[in-house]
């Protein structure tokens, strides 16, 4: 008899916690069925649309899962990133926002700070995405971000302007052809033909690397600025300094400016600039048109990507697989990812999105210009950038290095010294050549 009562207590016990496991909010899944799950996230700017509208599809199939979107800077979500994944993962959210140029930085800092997606199955979606996207998200093969975002190089140009020079931009292949095009078009409009904050920036030298394969590492962590294709690109950059054809600004708001008013001919930028052109040139419609970047022989490489961000899931979440369905839905949904393009302007990196309608749409405020084309046909080709945890030093010393040859140092010397500076705070060896 105590047998058999200790066997129905056994089984009583076992029942419950079976009947409890199936309520649970991450075994019982994020169906209708599960109890509530409220997942936070950190994001800024328009991405925080994107993520909101993308929650609401998901609630579709999934009411009992919410999501909290903590709209916030950029920057202040690096700064409690971090100050999250030191004190252990204290009060971080479930999802976060990280540019592709940190991921590898935050993981390979912290290397137990976030889930492994490659353990939750991501790697069968690998093939959606182009393979710069894929590099930058992972790790030793495992993937630790959903891509999302992609910045996918252009030149974003005034019609009326070239029209007036007499310029053909389809006849433009090369970086030798777009200067003596801006020559032309100085000479006929008094338009630079292009803006840069030449001492604080350099996304355009950044592009011209990216399209020739190089960056400020290599693919193992060395320092690259020697290589020679930095110095073609330096000298590319510099050619146009010396034709007075670069408009030096101040910062962002100076290339907005230069957007506004039509004092430059073009805008080299990744793709996720349409936005700001149709928000703050509004009064521009009509006007604007956008062509590949220039190569720098005939028939070289005209792709290269500027910008772009993934998702991340912090380990220290308590709601870390039902984050992981809600982050595999928002990254690989064609429907989700074409409402982040068409109404917050961000590019898509999920491939499968590429043969739909969206991509063969003539957008008016573009001259009827099939613009998101323009952007798709290159992905497959971008090189990847290898940023490194050290990306933000590289940076501060390629801009120092493009300061000194707009200042008139010769180009070799001044990406020597920059590379010199860059071994020393980092500890890395620089490439000879």
């Amino acid at each position: 008899m105590r047998k058999l009562l200790s066997f129905l207590l056994v089984l009583s016990i076992l029942v419950f916690a079976a009947a409890c496991s199936g309520n649970n909010e991450t075994s019982g899944g994020s169906g209708a069925e599960g109890e509530t799950v409220k997942l936070t996230a950190w994001a800024w700017n328009v991405n925080v649309g994107a993520l909101d509208a993308a929650a609401e599809k998901f609630k579709e199939e999934n009411p009992n899962v919410e999501l909290k979107v903590e709209d916030m800077g950029r920057l202040d979500v690096y700064d409690r990133l971090s100050t999250g994944l030191a004190a252990g993962g204290a009060g971080l959210p479930d999802i976060v926002l990280v540019e592709d140029d940190r991921i590898q930085g935050y993981v390979e800092a912290f290397p137990n700070g976030f889930l492994n997606l490659s353990e939750q199955g991501f790697d069968s979606h690998a093939e959606s995405f182009p393979p710069f996207k894929n590099e930058l998200a992972s790790l030793n093969g495992d993937f630790y971000a959903m891509p999302f975002d992609a910045g996918p190089g252009g030149m974003f140009y005034r019609r009326d302007i070239f029209e007036k020079a007499g310029v053909d931009p389809e006849e433009i292949e090369t970086w030798d052809q777009f200067l003596e095009a801006g020559k032309t078009i100085k000479e006929a409009t008094g338009v630079a033909a292009m803006p840069l904050d030449m001492f604080s920036d350099d996304p355009t030298f950044r592009m011209m690397l990216n399209q020739l394969g190089v960056y400020y590492f290599d693919e193992v962590g060395n320092i690259d600025l020697t290589n020679p294709k930095a110095v073609q690109a330096m000298e590319t950059l510099k050619a146009f300094a010396d034709a007075d054809l670069i408009r030096n600004v101040d910062g962002w708001n100076g290339i907005v400016s230069s957007t506004i008013d039509g004092s430059v001919a073009t805008i080299p930028f990744g793709a996720w600039y349409f936005g700001t052109i149709i928000d703050q040139a509004s009064d521009s419609a009509g006007d604007w048109g956008v062509f590949e970047l220039p190569a720098f022989e005939e028939g070289g490489n005209r792709a290269s990507n500027l910008g772009g961000s993934s998702w991340m899931i912090p380990q220290a979440s308590d709601h870390a697989e039902v984050a992981y369905e809600f982050m595999e839905f928002f990254s690989t949904s064609d429907d989700v990812q074409l409402i982040a393009m068409e109404e917050y302007g961000l590019f898509p990196s999920l491939s499968t999105v590429y043969d739909s309608d969206a991509f063969t749409a003539e957008v008016e405020f573009f001259g009827g210009q099939q613009i998101w084309q323009v952007f798709a046909d290159q992905m497959s080709d971008v090189p990847t950038a290898y940023y490194t945890n050290d990306y933000s030093i590289g940076l501060d010393e390629a801009i120092k290095a493009q300061a000194d040859v707009f200042n008139g140092k010769d180009i070799k010397e001044a990406l020597e010294e920059s590379a010199k500076r860059l071994s020393d705070r980092t500890g890395r060896d620089v490439n000879t050549y």
